[in-house]
């Protein structure tokens, strides 16, 4: 089974519409497939759609903006049913302050010298609800201020970096009970990319498991070799399950494309085999 149940479209900050993000997972290998915008689930029936036609499997997700500890953590959530009110009202208000936040980043990196960077951000935007760093990081690129996107948030857009702006984003006992409500699984994404201590990562995962959390991305476009191993160990450690995703939003902003990552460790449990 190639699944990869990690990925975005422009309905949030990826590139391209949901079926072609569809066919471009079919055409690198996918079998299994899960669109997972960002706080939005109004691409799930167009991705559906698309997944079938094409002969993919595919389950509905959602990736989750979570303030932990102070610190932005996302949880996916798969097999979700993307009508479900109570997911839907939550990340509605999930939502609410991303435009006050992106003005924000624009006025920070004025001051640095990038002018205009809100009103070039927007043109990469499709639902303005929605405006991410992702969209400035585009901007930047175009413009010549940094060679790449993660160039971009290594100098200007990651956590404590100077364009860096905070948002409270839901908590993560919300976030786990939107998609439980939704009759899905939560998932830790891409543990790797957070900073956190050795403490803080068991006391974050006691408290996902205390709320019904039981899995996390091990391999993931966002993880290194030695950190799919790392991760792997943890799930081992904490009893999760396993998933795996590319984290797609666009070609060449990413470490990998669609369908191309390595398989799980065969020991773990796929996060998948219960819908199968």
């Amino acid at each position: 089974m190639n699944a990869d149940l990690h990925c975005h479209s422009n309905v949030s900050d990826g590139l391209f519409a949901p079926a072609a993000v569809a066919r471009r997972a079919r055409d690198g290998g996918v079998t299994l497939w899960a669109l997972t915008d960002h706080d939005e689930v109004g691409g799930q029936a167009e991705a559906r759609s698309a997944a079938e036609a094409l002969g993919m499997r595919y389950l509905c997700g959602v990736e989750i903006s979570v303030t932990w500890a102070s610190r932005t953590v996302h949880v996916v959530g798969l097999n979700v049913d993307p009508r479900c009110q109570a997911l839907v009202d939550g990340l509605y208000a999930t939502r609410h302050g991303r435009a006050g936040r992106a003005k924000a980043i624009g006025e920070a990196l004025g001051e640095l010298g990038i002018p205009d960077a809100y009103e070039g951000a927007l043109r990469y935007v499709s639902n303005p609800d929605l405006i991410s760093r992702t969209h400035f990081a585009r901007f930047l690129v175009e413009k010549g201020f940094a060679a790449s996107t993660a160039d971009v948030f290594d100098r200007f857009l990651g956590d404590g970096k100077p364009g860096y702006v905070p948002h409270r984003w839901a908590k993560l006992a919300d976030a786990v009970n939107w998609i439980k409500a939704a009759g899905g699984e939560a998932v830790v994404a891409h543990p790797g990319r957070y900073k956190y201590t050795p403490v803080e990562f068991d006391a974050f995962f006691a408290e996902f498991i205390d709320l019904g959390g039981k899995a996390i991305e091990v391999v993931t476009g966002s993880h290194t070799p030695d950190q799919y191993r790392e991760y792997a160990e943890v799930a081992r450690r904490f009893g999760f399950e396993a998933s795996r995703g590319s984290d797609f939003h666009a070609p060449g902003e990413g470490c990998i494309e669609l369908g191309s990552l390595p398989p799980l460790p065969s020991d773990l449990k796929p996060v998948w085999e219960r819908w199968l």
